[in-house]
């Protein structure tokens, strides 16, 4: 996790200036708070944030990710926040005690008693797992924070290794959150049953009918359910190791392990005294939580309660749409505005890989006279229902099982008549299409952000709060606008069809063309290619090419190495012939990349970071010879800079000659895969590292895509060559290789998801294969994995259908095109200097094949080459061009 800097405490004459706010509590509510106080200013503010965890705010409703790769980070928003001099985060500070009297907050940290003073005090102390009072309930896991599934993590590798067969396990509780921890103890390898005292499971959002449909389900994805009897006792043998769960009707359910996710309670015991009782003069609701105000006010003045612990209407919610409403209610209070609750939101959505399942509103039908309209295949486990008014028009609710479609676009309109009779949206009834659903202004698009379909609009339409006064036009840009679909994700596709509406009614055109010469997108483009065998770009502008442009054989900076990118990926031929040359840009016509004073930079590829000291040497040497600056990438290769043009052929024929080739820096194409020293050295290392990065990078070497790809391979856990911030990441375990997909640097940088885990290498090479193959066929041009996969209908889970469980039926052929690619990989610089046409190419000018003007010095950068004398400098001829190889900097650069 992320571990920002806690040490922004202003001092004690500076304090005075401000007005202090002290949260209590270091959850999601703390953060959306923080958050929402940054971007209304902290002019005037000091905030100080006490979370009695180890960690920054996390994402715990991605906890099951947490629970399957423990190096998973959940840490949510910039960690830029906790910088901020107005903001104090303190770890570790459990609070023992608040004053509303002398308004502090005591915490006890290593037997240390603090006083933290507060002018606003918001209780953002969340929930605590329910635990069962029955025998043996001490010897049972919980699963509520990061140590809770790093613990559950750890004990199965143990239990495993020391009972050398699968491990039983038994989770006691069927709603969301035991079926997620369920599915991710069957992902490490477990045996899982999900017991759940109601008769089916998820009884608190769905009905009967979509219950035993999700019970179908859940069922064919390996997971055993029992149900209609609750546990009496967990069962352990001497040792105290648990064998089972004894249940109520005498039988008992085998088990060495047992998570229990029966609920969660508020914690609001800074609201009472020693008898339990409400303390402090705050209210406190009959099952618990503090009871707020429609504006988030306790009944105790400058006190105010947001999130799990918050008591409202006589609820406490888990949820975390009504958690950021409480957070920025508060915020907007304290700046002076006057907004208020609108009441729960119980609107659910199971993020469990494969099992669609959503409810929302009035799912149960309770209203009076209300109507349910509803589907049902029980053999494919489908179960719609949509609930309306009496006279069937107005929507009140609705559940979705086996195929949860329809949720998206009629969860907006809760509450507000259907724009046709209800049956039309039950797509599991095959009755076409829905009908188009215009939604109003205030109708909320993302609940977890409190987004309406008119402020999506306003974004689409220009509303000048961001990104200038232009409108945005993109799904990224849309998201960092509004905050739209950057929490649960699940309101995106209608987020996309909202704004292409949008912008169709501004009279923007939602064109997927390539440029102004191509009507095909990319992808399209790519196919269409493929199909043909096409391997000219005349012969692709003739056949795909709009009219007027195609007949005068023209092209653009766009189409043009968008068409040799393409070329390349599906015939690997050598990339400058047969007319190829003119489509590509200056990198890839130079085989080099160029920097900004108009030399270039030599690259050879270095395979996992692995090198020979005669190779060095031999690097060593070229950069001596030609002058060249020496620079260590963070890819673990050595980049040479300042070359000129006409050097290049000498300098590669040297580096091929002592055995190294290009490491196509300059392409849109593997760069590098960066590796640790694995298990040969590390004494942490549980798997070979380096061989496996010198494999996969001998294999993708040369593979061009629609933007530069790096890899990168660790040894174990401890994660040294950072895999997960690569397109492709590696991690070793000691069941086998967890590979993760799709992380990026850059301005907007992502981690990495889990694709799939314990993969033996031929499986590993294998969707590797199928990963980025599909990647090069179906990505936009110069779109990175991050952006192509998050915008993929389905996201992460239709990449893991499509290269696990090939559910599109291409994987042979994705395979057979990277078997392709390998088999037909060439060297472009050993290509280039066996034939002397291809070296032509690499003159200055065409008609000067001498280097250039020797008038030219090139001053040393760092001292790695021997500085200019002044007598250079000032010759009698006449001044001197005096170039740099990269810009002068501090105090070891020269002056021309």
């Amino acid at each position: 996790m992320t571990q920002p800097n806690a040490q922004n405490t202003p001092s004690p004459q500076a304090a005075n200036a401000f007005r202090r706010i002290v949260v209590v509590g270091g959850g999601p509510a703390a953060h959306r708070f923080a958050e929402a106080m940054h971007a209304r200013g902290l002019s005037g503010w000091h905030l100080t944030v006490l979370t009695e965890e180890a960690h920054a705010p996390y994402d715990r409703v991605a906890l099951s990710q947490a629970l399957t790769a423990v190096d998973t980070d959940l840490t949510l928003g910039d960690p830029a926040l906790w910088e901020h001099p107005a903001v104090t985060l303190v770890r570790g500070a459990e609070v023992a005690a608040i004053d509303p009297q002398t308004q502090t907050v005591k915490t006890m940290a290593g037997g240390v008693l603090t006083h933290y003073p507060y002018d606003e005090l918001v209780l953002a102390t969340g929930s605590d797992a329910t635990r069962l009072s029955i025998p043996g309930a001490e010897h049972t896991h919980v699963y509520r924070t990061l140590e809770d599934v790093w613990t559950l993590n750890q004990q199965l590798a143990l239990l495993g290794a020391k009972l050398g067969r699968t491990v039983n396990t038994a989770v006691i509780g069927g709603g969301l959150l035991g079926l997620e921890a369920a599915a991710g103890l069957i992902k490490l390898g477990a045996a899982s049953v999900v017991i759940n005292g109601g008769k089916w499971l998820m009884n608190a959002q769905l009905d009967e009918g979509a219950g035993q449909a999700l019970g179908r389900l859940v069922a064919a994805k390996g997971m055993n359910t029992t149900a209609g009897v609750y546990p009496e006792a967990i069962q352990t043998d001497d040792g105290g190791q648990v064998t089972g769960v004894l249940m109520a009707d005498g039988s008992v359910v085998p088990a060495d392990l047992v998570v229990v996710a029966v609920g969660v309670r508020p914690r609001d015991e800074l609201a009472r005294g020693d008898d339990g009782t409400a303390h402090h003069g705050f209210e406190l609701g009959p099952r618990g939580g503090v009871v707020i105000s429609d504006g988030c006010k306790t009944t105790v003045p400058r006190v105010w309660a947001i999130g799990e612990v918050a008591n409202f209407g006589g609820m406490c919610l888990g949820l975390v749409a009504p958690a950021n409403t409480m957070a920025e209610i508060v915020a907007d209070r304290l700046h002076g505005g006057d907004a208020t609750f609108p009441g729960f939101d119980t609107a659910t959505k199971l993020k469990l890989s494969g099992v669609d399942v959503a409810s929302f509103g009035d799912a149960f039908a309770r209203s009076e006279g209300s109507l349910e309209v509803v589907y049902a295949d029980p053999a494919r486990g489908v179960y719609q229902k949509i609930v309306t008014s009496s006279d069937a028009k107005i929507l009140l609710g609705g559940i979705f099982v086996g195929d949860a479609s329809p949720y998206t676009s009629l969860r907006p309109l809760l509450g507000r008549e259907l724009p046709a009779e209800p049956g039309a949206f039950l797509s599991a009834a095959g009755g076409g299409d829905a009908p188009v659903v215009e939604l109003p202004d205030d109708a909320i698009l993302c609940s977890c952000n409190n987004v309406t379909a008119g402020g999506i609009r306003d974004a689409v339409n220009g509303c000048g709060t961001c990104q200038g006064q232009d409108p945005v036009q993109d799904l990224p840009g849309l998201k960092a606008c509004t905050r739209a679909g950057t929490q649960c994700g699940s309101c995106v596709p209608l987020l996309q069809k909202l704004m292409e509406g949008e912008l169709a009614k501004s009279g923007i055109a939602v064109s997927k063309a390539l440029c102004e010469h191509f009507a095909m997108s990319r992808p399209e483009l790519f196919e269409a290619v493929h199909a043909l065998e096409l391997k000219s770009f005349p012969e692709i502008l003739a056949r795909f090419g709009i009219d007027e442009t195609a007949q005068a054989g023209r092209g653009c900076d766009i189409c043009k190495p968008t068409v040799a990118n393409i070329l390349a990926s599906q015939h690997g031929e050598y990339v400058l012939d047969a007319g190829r040359g003119t489509l590509q840009d200056t990198n890839d016509r130079a085989l080099a990349n160029m920097q900004k004073d108009g030399s270039y930079s030599v690259v050879p590829r270095i395979p996992g970071g692995e090198i020979t000291p005669d190779k060095l040497a031999v690097i060593a040497k070229v950069a001596q010879d030609f002058g060249l600056y020496t620079k260590i990438t963070g890819g673990q290769r050595i980049d040479l800079f300042g070359a000129r043009l006409e050097q290049l052929p000498q300098i590669w024929k040297i580096l091929i000659d002592a055995g190294m080739e290009s490491g196509q820096a300059y392409g849109k194409s593997l760069r590098t895969v960066k590796s640790c020293v694995g298990s040969t050295w590390c004494r942490f290392g549980v798997q070979d590292s380096v061989a496996m990065a010198i494999e996969l990078e001998l294999r993708y070497r040369g593979l061009r895509s629609p933007h530069k790809i790096k890899l990168g391979v660790s040894g174990c856990a401890r994660e040294c060559a950072e895999a997960r911030g690569k397109d492709v990441g590696i991690i070793a375990t000691a069941d086998g290789w967890n590979l993760y997909v799709g992380g990026n640097g850059g301005a907007t940088p992502a981690h990495a998801q889990l694709l799939a885990k314990d993969l033996d290498g031929d499986t590993l090479v294998r969707y590797i294969d199928r990963y980025l193959m599909y990647y090069i066929r179906t990505a936009d041009r110069l779109q990175r994995t991050a952006r192509w996969q998050e915008e993929l209908p389905g996201g992460l889970a239709h990449v893991v259908d499509v290269v696990v469980n090939d559910s599109l039926g291409i994987a042979a052929d994705l395979e057979a095109a990277m078997a392709a690619h390998v088999d037909n990989y060439q060297d472009e610089w050993a290509a280039t200097l066996a034939d002397p046409e291809r070296l032509r190419r690499f003159r200055s000018f065409v008609n000067a094949p001498e280097s250039l003007d020797e008038s030219i010095v090139f001053v040393p950068e760092r001292g790695q080459i021997r500085p200019a004398t002044e007598l250079e400098k000032t010759q009698e001829n006449g001044p001197v061009l005096i170039a740099t190889h990269i810009p002068v900097r501090g105090a070891d650069a020269l002056t021309n």
